[in-house]
């Protein structure tokens, strides 16, 4: 007596695999038309196009580290990388431990170290890094709105010629360096 039942279920391996596949695209686009779509009120605003994601990051910030200050102004370092085939550009920051905040040089005059505002901003080539120090480029945070202890965690907002933005995070460290003036009679330029 042949065995009937065999031959059918050879048959319905693909189909089940057929309806499988199926049902999981379904579930991936509907999950896709979830996220994507919402018209809550409580649901956070979707980030502008020119918010980076750290996937596409066209600048990293490695080894970022503030001056701790109680008060007025300090500095910030680390090495701006450049993860692009492209040059950058950073022409802006922001953070909202101070009331402004500058990309700065120092450059000789008179033979006396000066800061002042970086004309153009900080290159950096492509595939490439630019280290900010002391007593070189660097941002500055000018009017601190509070004091930049030794550990605090400051959040900097920096913009690229393109327009878009990449944060970090940069670590205060007590430092004795950087003891350079600055003339805030010179005028941008």
């Amino acid at each position: 007596m042949p065995n009937t039942a065999a031959p059918a279920a050879p048959r319905r391996r693909p189909r089940l695999r057929g309806l499988a596949a199926a049902a999981t695209a379904g579930a991936i686009c509907l999950s896709a038309l979830t996220a994507c779509g919402s018209d809550s009120s409580s649901d956070k605003a979707a980030p502008s196009a020119a918010a980076v994601t750290a996937d596409a990051a066209p600048l990293t910030v490695k080894d970022p580290w503030v001056k701790a200050s109680d008060s007025g102004m300090t500095g910030l370092f680390g090495t701006l990388v450049n993860t692009t085939g492209a040059q950058r550009t950073v022409v802006s920051g922001t953070t909202a431990v101070a009331e402004k905040t500058e990309l700065h040089e120092v450059a000789d005059v008179d033979g006396k170290p000066m800061m002042r505002p970086k004309k153009g901003g900080f290159v950096i080539p492509a595939n490439a890094g630019h280290e900010l120090k002391p007593g070189a480029d660097h941002i500055m945070l000018m009017g601190l709105t509070k004091p930049v202890k030794p550990g605090d965690e400051v959040t900097v907002t920096l913009t690229l010629d393109d327009g878009r933005t990449v944060q970090f995070t940069a670590v205060a460290k007590a430092f004795a360096g950087g003891k350079e003036d600055y003339n805030s009679g010179m005028t941008k330029g």
